[in-house]
Order: structure tokens, then sequence, then C-alpha cells
């Protein structure tokens, strides 16, 4: 008997005609069936702000969100699953009044703390479970809703929790396991777990999509797929490059790479449980089932190409720490990097040339001057003796990537890019490549964004980047 777990994310949950197709995607599918569910597309947001609008002291507003999702969701209800589910919305009730509770207990305190905040958020994806298990059963599938707070054990860095994976994989067998044998369809809150304790967490970012393979590595499964709302991962942001084409297969390292750099399909965290047991985990579209989407594997296939897709990220800043006086100077990049982990910023790339005058750090804009005063105060010294002779600052930028397999010991590629980029005359600010050759990512300027993914792009995966060569070769 085959194992699959479905992940379905809040766009193919939140309309009775997206949980028709989510029905028939679930009918579908032969042996075990696991369904994890986000919260309704929408409904998270509006429970941080409820949250953040009772800790200001409008206990109204945070009420008047609650009392619309409360009427949406029962809206909902009645059109997915019709008659008798007056049992379904006395829960729906339940829960959407113990959330009121818990914010009107948050408007007296006038704080709302990580784990108060964790606990309203988890209002959306209990809803969902019981919402799309009532939807199924009304289309004769045996579906049980199943709060992954009894199965998804977790610390207590609420906000991020990190979950125990040896205790959630015994607790995922001891609860889910009867269900299918019993030839029931379990219907898993994502995104939320809870402590040793029962003290309700969230996951953090990618959440829903950890939830599934969590439980897909927990039960051994023979696939987890992805539901949204695109078919895969395209090989550029279709909207900057038209001709952009979904990938069938890639490797772990490549949607890795991808995410990191603006592809928000997936992070790469979410799906690690289940790659690490070699569980494949596809990316496919509940609004078009029929499309093959994109596998991610932990090692792909060789298909032939170099770069496999081209994608950027915009809103950036550039920091350069420059000055003849930093060459040969052991621990200055750790002051420049300690300085930096101390102001909470992620820093998304670092360039620094082998005379090591200067080291580069590209961090997201809104971080840039605050980041500048304080390398300033820690580098007071050196700026001083002018070791360091600046810390200078360019924005907007944006970072564009080259990522793919083919890449690794294929002489040229960087030539290949760099020489599209200087035909279109892009100017390259920064450049940063790691010794996997798996993605050789620059800065340019933020007007340049669009121009250098689609030079990039059209290099590799236009006709002309598969003519043959004048050697009579095909070009790589």
């Amino acid at each position: 008997m085959t194992t699959t777990v479905l992940k379905f994310g809040g766009t193919s949950v939140a309309t009775p005609e997206v949980l028709e197709r989510l029905a028939r995607i679930v009918a579908g599918v032969k042996g075990d069936r696991v369904v994890v569910v986000s919260a309704t597309a929408g409904t998270t947001n509006a429970l941080i702000g409820a949250a953040r609008a009772a800790a200001a002291g409008d206990v109204t507003g945070a009420e008047a969100t609650m009392a619309r999702l409360e009427t949406a969701h029962e809206e909902l209800l009645r059109k997915a699953a019709g008659a008798q589910t007056d049992d379904v919305s006395a829960t729906l009730r339940d829960l959407a009044q113990r959330t009121t509770a818990l914010l009107r207990s948050v408007a007296l305190l006038r704080e709302c703390s990580a784990r108060s905040q964790d606990a309203i958020a988890s209002f959306g994806e209990m809803a969902s479970s019981h919402l799309v298990a009532a939807a199924l059963r009304s289309r004769g599938i045996d579906a049980r809703p199943v709060s992954a707070t009894g199965i998804v054990v977790t610390d207590d860095a609420f906000g991020n929790a990190a979950p125990a994976f040896e205790e959630t994989y015994a607790r995922a067998n001891e609860v889910l396991v009867p269900m299918l044998r019993a030839g029931g369809v379990p219907i898993v809150t994502g995104f939320i777990g809870a402590t040793g304790e029962g003290v309700t967490t969230t996951l953090g970012r990618g959440a829903s999509d950890y939830t599934a393979a969590i439980l897909a590595a927990a039960l051994r499964a023979d696939a987890c797929l992805i539901y949204t709302d695109v078919s895969g991962v395209m090989s550029a942001d279709p909207r900057i490059v038209p001709s952009a084409k979904p990938l069938p297969q890639l490797s772990y390292a490549e949607a890795a790479e991808l995410s990191y750099f603006g592809a928000k399909v997936l992070h790469p965290r979410a799906v690690l449980p289940a790659i690490e047991l070699g569980i494949p985990v596809r990316i496919l579209n509940t609004f078009a089932a029929d499309d093959p989407g994109t596998t991610i594997v932990s090692e792909a296939v060789a298909d032939g190409s170099v770069v496999k897709a081209t994608t950027s990220l915009g809103g950036l800043g550039l920091l350069t720490v420059q000055g003849a006086g930093m060459s040969g100077i052991p621990g200055f990049a750790a002051k420049v990097f300690d300085t930096t982990a101390a102001e909470g910023v992620s820093v998304l790339m670092i360039s620094q040339a082998s005379s090591e005058n200067s080291i580069c750090i590209v961090v997201p804009a809104e971080t840039v001057d605050r980041l500048k005063g304080a390398l300033e105060r820690m580098l007071a010294k050196e700026l001083a003796h002018h070791d360091v002779e600046r810390v200078a600052v360019e924005r907007p930028i944006a970072v564009v990537a080259a990522v793919g397999d083919g890449m690794r010991g294929t002489p040229g590629v960087a030539a290949r890019v760099f020489g599209a980029l200087g035909r279109l005359g892009v100017n390259v600010v920064a450049i940063a490549q790691g010794s996997s050759e798996l993605n050789i990512s620059f800065c340019v300027a933020e007007a340049d964004q669009a121009k250098a993914v689609r030079a990039v792009h059209d290099e590799f995966h236009s006709s002309r980047a598969t003519q043959p060569s004048a050697s009579g070769t095909l070009a790589p």
C-alpha cells in the first residue's frame, strides 16, 4: 500500500470551487492519504493584524476582525459542505470565541508575546482543517480533522519553533497510522505544533510545507505533493520573462539556491525531512491539476542544461567596507560580520577581493542605514587611523542569480553570463560564486534587474543557446 502526503496552501482551500478541486485531487490519489492544510488565504495575516491591534488597545478592531473571519468560515462551510454541518459550525464558533478571548486578554495587558501570537495565529489552520474535512466528507471521503499540536513536538522558540524529530515521528505513527488502517484520511493542520507541555507553537516560514515533509518522513511516504497556485518552479519569473518555462525536475541544492534568491515557491528547510529520506517532493497546481509541476529530488538527473533557472531579488543595499589597512589583518572580517549579527541583519551575498582591501555585503535596503551606523561605530578606531577609508553604501540594488547543477565543471559559463550582460550594457557592481559552482550571483542597479534577468535567461534558454556552434557541436 502506498502512502502519499498532500499539502494544500491557502489559495487551495479558500473558496467552494477550489475545495471541489481539492476533493477531486484527493479522491484521485490511490492508497493511504494524509492531507496537510494551511489557513484560508489572508487569514493568518488578518489574525496577526488583530493581535497587533489588540496589543495597541484596539479591542474593538480585533473583535471585528474575528467576527469577519468567523462569518467567512461559516459561509465557506455552508457552501462547500452543504447540510449536516451543525457540529462543524459549532466547532468553528468555539474556535473563534476562544481566539477572541485571547485577543481580549492581549488588549487588557497591552502586550502580545510571541507565545500569545502563536496561539492566536493557530486559529486559521485549526478552522481550515475542520472546513476541509467537512467538505471531503460531504463527497464521500472519510476525512477527519487532526490538530498537529498532538503530533509535532517542538521547542519553545515561539514564532519559529524547531521540531523534535524523534518524538514527532513516534507521535505521527501513533496518531495517524490507526486512522489510515481504518480507511480514514487525516486532515492535519500545517504551520503549528506544540511544546512537550502542550503549549501551541508555530514553525515559521514555509511551515505548512514543513509539516507535510515531516509527516512524509515520519510515515516513510512514497511521495509528498505540495499543491499551490503555480505549476511548479519556473526557469525565471514569468512576469519578467514571458518565455519562462516550468522546470520538470530540480535537485534539492538547486531548489535551495533558487528559494534564497527570490523564487518563493517553497523554502528549502520545508522539504528537507522528506528529501533526506529520498522521498520525492512535487510542486503542483491545484488550479491546473494535470500540469506535471516540478519534482524535487536529492540529486537531479542530468538533462543537458547548464543554467537551469535565473532568479533575482530587489529591494537591497550594498555596503562596502574599504581601506588599504584592512589587508592581512586577522579577524577584520569577523568584526564586520559580528556587527551584522548583533544588529540582527540577514546578509544575502558577500564579496571580497583577494587583496583584502574591501568587503562587500548585500543586505535588505531598510537595514542599510542602521547597519552603516553600527559598522562605523565598531570601526571608529580604524576609520580614525585611515586603516578603513570609508563605509560606502550603494542602493537600491538587486541580486541576480544564475543557478544550475550543469554549471559545475563546465568551462565558459561565467563568460557567457557576463557577456550577455555586457551586450545589453548592464553594469555589474559585485560578483560572488561558491566553489560548488552551482550558483553565480551578481549585483546590479535595481533599475537593471529585469534587463539582467532576461539577458541571462535568454543566453541559456533561447533557441540560439542550443544552436550548433561553428565547430558543429551544440552550445553548452
